[in-house]
């Protein structure tokens, strides 16, 4: 009787054992709390051993999201995320489109990771430029035609990537030869601090998470307190942007960055009740007729100078900004070979844009603050 009881006990030990399911099963895991706080555009969840990321909206109205694992060495990644793609971080080497990515590789000290970039030109950091001079970055072919040739040849162990659509053949070949390729759209996000926020996805390929945290909270916090010194000005001045392309004026529209940064350093924008975030397309008369009298004008594309801007088209001399010599410009501060500091830094570091708008609306409020980004037309 004993032994049979042990010979029951036996095969229901040995049945139990062999319904156990292994623990890297295929059962629905729950996503983690997202730690991204301002950037809609992405979202990170961290396990142990590894993040699942999500990047919802690579381009306008992309209708479609990618999902990414990051696998930390050791790290045992669920059966039920084996059909996304797999990263091992910290990555060694990478390969960035856009001269946006690379203040985020600077500030986490990680830019000498960077093997490769299309048009390098247009890259200003002086110590990404200095890479560049030691031959250590090599230049892809354009974002429109990345050389997959000499990428292939690199094997970089990421390319970071951004869509203007679903249509990019060149990201689709090299993901066809076996690289790993990751969507930023950082580009696409609605607000000042949401772009900023970007920062974290880079460093979570790089397991420097609580380096992004530390830089992006002390960012929020000039950000913040700025904006809160600006709701200080008794006078909220009236501002209007762009300029002539063709037959049409273009300028921000009332929900895109450009007109959050003048909302948050209290000024009158004469088109921020306008729907979308992207530009506004309007005629000249349209513009003049609304903005003749407007106090400042902001970012007149490519302009540098007052003699440029009426040579191009005389009528600009009837705003008052341009008789007052109230035009400021991002366009003239350039890298060593002429890229646009402001294309490249202004994303990561809205506090220093909102900065300056408070310090060209408001002189008063920053009386020892000189301007980072923008230059008073000559």
């Amino acid at each position: 009787m004993k032994n049979s009881l042990y010979y029951l006990v036996t095969l229901l030990l040995i049945a139990l054992i062999g319904c156990k399911k292994p623990q890297n099963t295929s059962s629905v895991i729950t996503l983690s709390e997202n730690t991204v706080e301002y950037a809609t555009g992405f979202s990170i969840h961290p396990y142990d051993g590894y993040s699942v990321v999500k990047i919802t909206n690579p381009w306008p109205n992309a209708g479609k999201e990618f999902t990414y694992i990051l696998k930390s060495a050791n790290g045992i990644v669920p059966d039920s995320l084996a059909k996304f793609t797999q990263i091992n971080v910290p990555i060694k080497s990478i390969i960035a489109t856009s001269t946006t990515h690379i203040p985020s590789l600077e500030m986490l000290g990680v830019e000498n990771t960077l093997v490769g970039f299309p048009q390098t030109n247009f890259i200003s950091s002086p110590k990404v430029r200095a890479l560049i001079d030691q031959k250590k970055v090599k230049e892809v072919g354009d974002n429109q035609s990345l050389n997959t040739e000499i990428i292939i040849d690199l094997q970089p162990d990421l390319i970071v990537g951004f869509g203007i659509d679903n249509n990019n053949p060149s990201l689709d070949n090299l993901q066809k030869s076996g690289l790993k390729v990751l969507l930023n759209g950082d580009w696409n996000e609605k607000t000042p601090l949401g772009k900023a926020e970007w920062i974290k996805l880079i460093a979570a390929l790089y397991e420097k998470e609580d380096l992004a945290d530390s830089i992006f909270k002390n960012i929020e916090k000039e950000y913040l307190s700025t904006k809160k010194l600006a709701a200080k000005a008794k006078k909220k001045p009236t501002v209007l942007s762009g300029s002539m392309y063709e037959s049409q004026w273009y300028l921000p529209s009332g929900e895109s960055w450009n007109a959050q940064f003048m909302r948050d350093a209290n000024s009158n924008y004469l088109w921020s009740t306008t729907k979308g975030t992207g530009s506004l397309s309007l005629s000249f008369e349209t513009v003049l007729e609304k903005g003749i009298n407007a106090e400042f004008w902001i970012g007149p594309a490519s302009f540098t100078s007052y003699s440029e801007m009426t040579e191009s088209n005389p009528h600009y001399a009837k705003f008052d900004a341009f008789k007052n010599k109230n035009i400021y410009s991002y366009s003239s501060k350039k890298g060593s070979t002429g890229g646009v500091i402001f294309y490249e830094l202004a994303p990561n570091r809205p506090d220093l844009v909102l900065k300056d708008f408070v310090k060209i609306f408001h002189p008063e409020l920053l009386p020892d603050y000189e301007l980072y980004f923008f230059e008073k037309l000559k």
